[in-house]
């Protein structure tokens, strides 16, 4: 299996509000920049956004190690959150609602297919990759408001 690494970041100006997400795949020496916008979203949307589209680029299955600056993201995969939803009828602990029903169960339609490793990047502390994904999101939100 192909090892590869993904970083993603996703961001909003305002919660709800246009949002981007961007994502940077490197194998093999080889890089792919990946970036999409909403015109009214959420932070959390756009960072589950950014970990499926560039798992929806990989063309077969492959062992992955997915870093992003979420907790959102990287909590409900680690510890296991978004499978006990899942079983509760996507309710939460607390009985509530989960939120992003849509964009959990492609995410894990995908990891059905990968091998994947998730691991948790502070955001905004030089990381490079991960500045650029914020770039990226950033970019792609920035369309909206200069409208």
């Amino acid at each position: 299996m192909k090892h590869i690494d993904i970083f993603t970041d996703g961001a909003c100006s305002g919660n709800p509000g246009p949002g981007g997400w961007g994502a940077i795949l490197k194998y093999n020496g080889i890089e792919k920049e990946l970036s999409g916008s909403e015109k009214e979203t959420t932070n959390n949307r756009m960072e589950l956004t950014a970990v499926i589209e560039a798992l929806k680029a990989l063309k077969e299955p492959c062992d992955v190690t997915v870093y992003t600056d979420s907790k959102y993201v990287c909590d409900a995969i680690v510890k296991r959150w978004v499978y006990s939803w899942q079983a509760n009828g996507w309710r939460k602990a607390d009985k509530k609602p989960a939120l992003n029903v849509d964009l959990w169960e492609q995410l894990l339609a995908l990891l059905k297919k990968h091998m994947a490793e998730f691991v948790w990047l502070k955001g905004h502390a030089g990381h490079p990759e991960n500045e650029r994904c914020d770039k990226m999101a950033v970019n792609e939100y920035s369309k909206y408001l200069n409208k």
